[in-house]
């Protein structure tokens, strides 16, 4: 007998339709409960491709799996439908996101359902839908109440093709993620989250989940986290700066200072500084530099001499240089860092260019030609010369003394110290999360009622920013605000594309909740998701602050879970027969499952997907 998909799939996906087979009860509680998840997707104006259903396809006989084995499953799939793709069409075309987005959503579903997956789709969420950003609204409220959501003045990455601020996981290379067009560093007020209250509770939790090793250490590194000191410095004739280094036992080996150009302390310092212009000029030019450039692209060790200006080290009392360099950031740390080209390869080669003297305060290295790092020296019996009354100690024992004697002396500090910074949490764009702050006319913050929530996005015809304002600028009925009293301007910029899918996992389980943004007694018995499945590029993105914003929900006791996702699988790419991954690049190689299924059908694409080789592997698509 003829296999004929055609006719046998459609009867079988409309009756699953009809039935509502897929639909969780989420009350049932007399079975054990089985949380299956995919990172759902933003539904684009293309739809899916041939990559899209390889992930799906493994969660789907997970389920179906748990099923047969009496497990009660949740398997759910939404859109996170905010975000810049959306609105960068609008632009383009004069069509309004919304319209778009629903259009696109539409399409998804039709290609999804198409495919036989088991999901519920009686538990769809979007994340443009007000009633979900209600709750998100709702969160990031409590977050501000709470100290975690901040308002403050600080640079950032400014896009001004897109027209707004973005993260540094949304720049490569100096240019934007989305579009490939340049951002520059400048200072501007800006919503953050605080990511470093929750360091250590991050870095605990990955010894708790069942995750790719390759995902936790990049999480780790990302986090960067280091034990050292914090040392203060005076300047010769007033004011000083501080330091934070983890190589304390190199102190009597500095020769000179490097100062954030853009930092306070050059501001300050100005008056006193006696190449006043070419310190400004240089400025100038750092400020036109992304902080790729800065820091990880900077090979040509730039930097500026503060003649006039002198620090003491405080460990001895001598005095030395002080310069500014590009490599330093004015919003990282201190904004001020400790040369020591002996000990340093990228002091060295910073004092190679500037004809800065240098000093080995450790021995075993030969420091003529390139420096002697810490890890050349660490654990290899290494001991202090040039340093005093520390001459002899090993490096291990030297780090202690000296702490010890900075430490006494009151001008040191034992400290834990983050490479992670703040999480940039407002966008100049229109296409996203209305933010629920309102400034009044003395300056100070009013955040909105509960029942003031869902702060809706207005209609607007213009949705491009202009000059660093955001495009609800525009909407100057919506931006007054009065009420009960109340008079003050509404804050015009909307939540980043992530604010969303920081939270949606608990709404799945409970999505039309109309009192809270989901039920306790079913988030006890549902979380954690026991199987997520999507994408390795989100490791420091979405997974980072997903776990973020559980670990504050857990402090606030309305999450039952220290962790939201117990085992993570990454699935690798189907890329292009050209071996590029699928995509706007080469349209050509691009495949719409679509076309497979009217020809083969569903189960034949599903099938060779899965036996193209290990899910987490990459592997290219081809016809035979």
């Amino acid at each position: 007998m003829e296999y004929n998909p055609k006719a046998i799939e459609p009867k079988w996906q409309k009756y699953w339709d009809e039935h509502e087979t897929f639909k969780t009860d989420v009350w049932d509680f007399s079975k054990p409960k089985y949380y299956v998840l995919d990172m759902f997707p933003y539904p684009s104006g293309v739809g899916l491709h041939a990559g899209h259903p390889e992930g799906y396809t493994a969660t789907d006989i997970v389920s179906r799996m748990k099923r047969m084995q009496g497990y009660n499953v949740l398997h759910p799939m939404g859109y996170d439908s905010f975000g810049l793709p959306a609105e960068q069409y609008a632009v383009s075309t004069g069509n309004h996101p919304n319209g778009f987005t629903e259009k696109n959503i539409e399409t998804f579903t039709g290609q999804l359902k198409e495919l036989g997956f088991d999901y519920d789709w009686s538990k769809m969420v979007k994340t443009s839908d007000p009633s979900f950003y209600h709750w998100t609204q709702w969160i990031f409220k409590q977050l501000y109440l709470d100290g975690y959501a901040k308002y403050v003045d600080m640079p950032v990455n400014w896009c001004e093709e897109l027209g707004t601020v973005l993260s540094n996981d949304e720049v490569i290379d100096g240019k934007s993620e989305r579009g490939g067009y340049p951002v520059v560093r400048k200072n501007m007020k800006q919503w953050v989250i605080d990511q470093q209250a929750f360091a250590e509770e991050l870095l605990k939790g990955l010894d708790e989940i069942d995750w790719p090793q390759s995902t936790k250490e990049i999480q780790k590194n990302w986090i960067g986290r280091s034990e050292g000191v914090e040392v203060d410095f005076k300047i010769v004739g007033g004011g000083d700066f501080s330091i934070y280094t983890t190589c304390i036992e190199t102190i009597y080996g500095i020769t000179f200072m490097v100062l954030a150009p853009d930092g306070q302390t050059v501001q300050e310092l100005m008056p006193r500084i006696e190449n006043k212009e070419e310190v400004e000029a240089y400025i100038a030019e750092t400020l036109k530099k992304t902080e790729m450039d800065r820091t990880e692209l900077n090979k040509t060790k730039s930097g500026c001499e503060l003649k006039g200006i002198h620090a003491i080290n405080p460990v001895n009392g001598k005095e030395v240089p002080v310069f500014i360099g590009d490599f330093v950031l004015g919003g990282y740390g201190t904004g001020a860092v400790m040369a020591v080209p002996s000990h340093d390869q990228r002091d060295f080669e910073y004092s190679e260019v500037h004809n800065i003297p240098r000093i080995q305060v450790i021995d075993g290295g030969d420091v003529s030609e390139h420096a002697f790092e810490k890890g050349d020296y660490l654990g290899k019996g290494c001991k202090l010369m040039n340093s005093e009354e520390f001459n002899g100690l090993t490096v291990e024992e030297a780090k202690e003394a000296i702490t010890d004697k900075l430490v006494k002396m009151g001008v040191a500090r034992r400290t834990v110290n983050y490479r992670f910074r703040e999480w940039i949490f407002a966008r100049q764009r229109y296409w996203g999360e209305p933010m629920p702050i309102v400034y009044l006319e003395d300056g100070s913050i009013h955040v909105l009622d509960d029942d003031e929530l869902p702060l809706e996005l207005p209609v607007l015809e213009d949705y491009k920013g202009k000059n660093g304002k955001a495009p609800l600028d525009n909407a100057t009925d919506w931006k007054n605000y009065d009420h009960n009293g109340v008079k003050g301007t509404r804050e015009t910029s909307t939540m980043p594309g992530s604010a969303g899918s920081s939270w949606y996992y608990f709404r799945y389980i409970d999505p039309d909740n109309k009192e809270e943004f989901a039920n306790q007694e079913l988030l006890k018995h549902w979380l954690p998701v026991d199987l997520y499945v999507g994408g390795p590029e989100h490791a420091v993105g979405h997974l980072m602050y997903s776990r973020i914003w559980n670990k504050y929900l857990y402090k606030k006791g309305l999450s039952p879970v220290s962790e939201p996702f117990k085992k993570l699988v990454h699935q690798g790419m189907i890329l292009g027969s050209n071996g590029i991954k699928m995509g706007k690049r080469f349209p050509e190689f691009v495949v719409n499952p679509s076309d497979i299924v009217e020809k083969f059908g569903a189960d034949t694409l599903r099938l060779y997907e899965m036996f193209m080789g290990a899910l987490e592997a990459s592997k290219p698509w081809s016809d035979q």
